[in-house]
């Protein structure tokens, strides 16, 4: 267009190149690839699942702490103490694959109403359940069973309010008590496991009571083979304690 025709008031805008940041068409940077990272990442985690691993199954695999708690049946009475029913007991149940440890607490020629005296001290914390087994002293003196089932009931009260389990193991009374002392003494315990939703063995000295080739020559206490077969008897009641036991810790 000839100069004289440009409108005067007409604006010329010069165009200026952009220019761009010497990066800008740059595609954008990686992070560089660092293999020990990822490895690291990946134990930490496998450290991580198999601490809590063996955290869960060391708490679930604790030993099922029990205690024996009566008079000279549990004691071992006459016989080697390896060869007493805790003892005896204790490698039943581990010979079932159970991690058991079973204390002796029997004190010979103890009471009910003795072993009630006794109870704080002789049942430490951590038991995990206690087997009851007295009576049979209170029934040889003649106690009137009204006491001794007074002192049991304490017994097995005392123990569950301290969240343990009880195995209570019955006794009967010898025949020339006379039956209504019989029947009064020997009704104790199945009573008081019923009222107090605890399990009962009926009778301890079952299978060996009155045979002379299982008891020691005072035809009261059982020799070891009288003792492998009380225990062989209350195996599968012991058995249900403890699986009670580990019930209750996995709530």
């Amino acid at each position: 267009m000839p100069e004289s025709t440009v409108p005067k008031s007409a604006v010329f805008v010069k165009r200026r190149k952009v220019r761009l940041p010497a990066d800008a068409n740059r595609p954008p940077r990686r992070r560089p690839h660092r293999p020990w990272e990822t490895a690291f990442k990946a134990l930490a985690g496998l450290l991580a699942a198999v601490a809590l691993f063996t955290f869960a199954s060391g708490a679930e695999a604790r030993t099922v702490r029990i205690v024996a708690f009566g008079d000279s049946l549990t004691a071992g009475y006459g016989v080697p103490r390896p060869a007493a029913f805790p003892a005896q007991l204790e490698a039943a149940l581990k010979a079932k694959g159970l991690d058991v440890k079973v204390e002796n607490a029997g004190v010979s020629g103890e009471t009910a109403p003795q072993g009630l005296a006794r109870l704080d001290w002789s049942i430490p914390d951590g038991t995990d359940a206690v087997i009851v087994e007295l009576g049979a002293n209170d029934m040889l003196r003649g106690l009137d069973p009204s006491t001794t089932r007074k002192a049991l009931t304490e017994i097995v009260q005392r123990l569950k309010g301290r969240g343990i389990l009880v195995l209570l193991a019955g006794m009967k009374a010898a025949p020339n008590l006379g039956r209504p002392y019989r029947e009064t003494f020997d009704a104790i315990y199945p009573e008081l496991a019923a009222a107090e939703g605890v399990l009962l063995y009926p009778f301890f000295l079952e299978g060996i009571a009155g045979d002379p080739k299982l008891n020691q020559p005072d035809g009261l206490h059982p020799t070891p083979d009288g003792v492998k077969r009380i225990v062989s008897g209350i195996l599968p009641k012991a058995e249900e304690l403890v699986a009670g036991v580990t019930e209750s810790k996995t709530r």
